[in-house]
This record gives C-alpha cells, sequence and structure tokens, in this order.
C-alpha cells in the first residue's frame, strides 16, 4: 500500500507512484467536487515555483486547472489530462478503489490508467520542466467531467479562445499504452423519455403505451447498427465501422397496466470521416415522428430528446508534423485509432491545436474493478516526457 494524500503533502511527493497515490486517494467521481485534488496539484506547484490559474464550472464546484512552464511566448506543448473517474458503484474490488495498491510490478486504484496515471507522470517531470532552458512553453491542461462528455475542457478553451497564443502541438494521455493515436471517432448521446397514456391492460386499445413507442426506436437503433456496420470500414480502429448503441430501455409498473412513461439512453459513435450530424437529424425527425403519433393519440402523450454528450472525433493525418514529432518522441514508428472518444476533438476544434493521444496504460483496464496501470508504462512516459522537455528546449 502506498501513501495516501492524508500521509503525503504535496511538497512531498517526488516520484510519479507517489504523486498518482495521492491523486487517487481524491474520489473524484464525476458527480462529486474535484477540488480537493485541485487544490492538492495546485499547492504541488506552486512548492515548485509555478503558477496556475482555475476555470471554473457555472456552480464554482468544479475546475479546470492550467498552467504554463517556461516563456510565456512560443509554440508550446500542452499536455492534456482529466481529474475525474467514473463511479466504483456495484463492481467487486478486490482493494479499496481510492487507495493505490502495489502488486505484482501493477498500481491497482480508480483511476490509475484512465487517466491519473498520465497526470502524476506529469507532475512528477515538473522539477525537470522547471530546470530546463525552455524555448518554449509546455502548458499543463487539467480538467473536469471528461467522462460525462468531455464537458469541463470546454469552458477552459472557451477561455483560452482569446488569448493571442499558438500552440505547436497537444498530447492527450488517454491510456494508449504510449502508442501514438492520430484519430478518434465522433460520438453523441441521447436520451428519450415517452409519454404514455396508462389504462388497465385489459382496455390496452384505450392506452398509449410507452414502451411499444420506445421499443420502436430501440429497432430504430438496431436497424441504424445494421446499416452503419456495413458502411465505410478503416481497419486502423479498433472498431473499424460507425456504431449505435442502446444502453438503458425501461418503462412500465405493472404487467396488467399499460405503460405510461419509458426510457431510451443510446448513442452514436461515428468515424471521423462520416458525417455525424446527418445521423443526429435522421433520429432527431425519427422521435418527432413518434411524438406526432403519440399526441394525435392522446394530446397529453408525446416524446422528447434530450442530448446527453457531443463529442467532436479527432483525425489528425498520419504525415502530419505532430504525429511525426509525436512519434519521435514515442520513439515509435506506428499509430493507432481508437473508438473511444477524447478530448482531442475538443483541442483540435475549439483551439485548433494539432493534437494526437498518447498515455501510458491500456484502455481494457479502464472503467473496471481493480483498474491497474503497470509501473513500467509510467517509466515509458516518463521518458516520453524527458523528450518533450528537450524538444521544448531547442529554439522554436
Amino acid at each position: 500500500m502506498l501513501d495516501t494524500p492524508a500521509a503525503l503533502l504535496p511538497t512531498e511527493a517526488k516520484t510519479s507512484a507517489q504523486i498518482l497515490a495521492a491523486l487517487v486517494g481524491f474520489d473524484t467521481v464525476s458527480r462529486n467536487s474535484n477540488l480537493p485534488l485541485i487544490d492538492w496539484v495546485e499547492a504541488y506547484l506552486a512548492a515548485h515555483g509555478v503558477a496556475s490559474e482555475r476555470v471554473f464550472d457555472e456552480t464554482g464546484e468544479k475546475a479546470n486547472l492550467w498552467a504554463t512552464i517556461g516563456p510565456a511566448q512560443g509554440e508550446g506543448v500542452i499536455l492534456s489530462g482529466h481529474t475525474d473517474v467514473v463511479p466504483v458503484d456495484g463492481q467487486d474490488w478486490a482493494t479499496d478503489p481510492f487507495t493505490l495498491v502495489e502488486k505484482d510490478g501493477k498500481l491497482y486504484g480508480r483511476g490509475s490508467a484512465d487517466m491519473k496515471g498520465f497526470v502524476a507522470c506529469c507532475l512528477a517531470k515538473v522539477p525537470a520542466m522547471v530546470a530546463a532552458r525552455l524555448s518554449r512553453p509546455i502548458h499543463l491542461a487539467f480538467s473536469y467531467d471528461e467522462e460525462v462528455g468531455c464537458l469541463g475542457v470546454k469552458t477552459l478553451i472557451a477561455a483560452l479562445a482569446p488569448r493571442e497564443v499558438r500552440y505547436a502541438a497537444c498530447f492527450v494521455g488517454e491510456p494508449t499504452s504510449m502508442q501514438v493515436v492520430t484519430a478518434h471517432k465522433a460520438k453523441r448521446s441521447y436520451r428519450a423519455r415517452f409519454t404514455g397514456l396508462a389504462s388497465h391492460s385489459s382496455l390496452a386499445p384505450h392506452g398509449v403505451n410507452a414502451v411499444t413507442y420506445g421499443a420502436r426506436l430501440v429497432r430504430y437503433m438496431e436497424e441504424a447498427a445494421e446499416r452503419l456496420g456495413a458502411g465505410p470500414c478503416d481497419e486502423l480502429f479498433d472498431v473499424g465501422v460507425s456504431t449505435a448503441h442502446v444502453g438503458v430501455f425501461e418503462g412500465g409498473a405493472a404487467l396488467n397496466i399499460v405503460p405510461e412513461t419509458a426510457r431510451v439512453d443510446f448513442e452514436f459513435r461515428i468515424l471521423p470521416s462520416e458525417d455525424i450530424d446527418a445521423e443526429a437529424d435522421k433520429v432527431t425527425a425519427f422521435v418527432a415522428g413518434l411524438d406526432a403519433e403519440m399526441k394525435a393519440r392522446a394530446p397529453r402523450c408525446g416524446a422528447t430528446l434530450t442530448e446527453l454528450s457531443a463529442i467532436p472525433g479527432l483525425d489528425t493525418a498520419p504525415e502530419a508534423p505532430v504525429t511525426v514529432l509525436a512519434k519521435r518522441l514515442a520513439e515509435r514508428n506506428d499509430h493507432g485509432k481508437v473508438a473511444f472518444g477524447t478530448e482531442g476533438g475538443r483541442f483540435s476544434e475549439g483551439l485548433h491545436v494539432p493534437t494526437v493521444v498518447v498515455g501510458p496504460g491500456s484502455i481494457d483496464q479502464a472503467h473496471k474493478a481493480d483498474e491497474f496501470i503497470e509501473i513500467a508504462q509510467l517509466g515509458t512516459c516518463e521518458a516520453f516526457l524527458d523528450r518533450v522537455i528537450s524538444y521544448c528546449e531547442r529554439a522554436a
């Protein structure tokens, strides 16, 4: 068992494993405030003479943290990581998920791979960044609410966009086993709610069955999945086609009652070469049609559609300078593409920063019980960051 935040002050942390122990110790599930963790990181940076600024959400209970090391001007490098993690509810952990545990060369704890491991490596390298004679800045961008739709970084980008600052590269440290990832899919997720008219099941034609209408949307999504699965395919992705998926379908109260309510949560993950807006328009029109049909049967009935998240895709060319640079810094010649979304699309679209994804740990471990990161992966990431520092030392 490693040190926890209660035992490890920011001024005492030295190694990436020690810092990761502190970060894991903060329960930053997206439903919670991340400010205790931000307080810790801010104090750690201040102890090394690095000033930082917070960009809050509208409630003031969550914040992004932005820090610049080196000269204020110059085409610098952004190192981006999120501070929130997914819940552990209902998962059967062998150890306390918010206490980092070392076993057999692995560090177990919620967020160890996704993605506090990368944040810990960045912070462990802050003394080296400060000591270096940087010709171009290194920016640290630590965000909130990535796990619920890359929401927090939107406020950070909005704050940065008006500034007259240019960036050479953004490296998003999601777990890729330190492979350079040049693209990921765009994502849209939705919640449809159906309000029907309840009646006794023996009088079913007198009611309006919300579950039946919800099922029609589920069937629509099944057909969309089949259509997308037969469409364009990019073999570099771990799932090479665009996908449609229903995650929640619930409704009704009892068998002998015509259901008054139903809910369907669903998503699209679309290849960056394809048009996600077209899929959004199609399903919006379909739900609008169901709404009109239900209202025609009973005015108080209907269907509503709410967008839960919208994550832009990332599509950086393999020959782009940022890709070539990232491969050199990672000392790898290969690159990949992934189905999961990241903040990379936000930086690329919102700040027009050349962006790739590269970070320690495996996405296979993310969101699971007994999440872990291999200690060796932290070392590989630290070596990557050493080369980032060397790159930023050279004349811009």
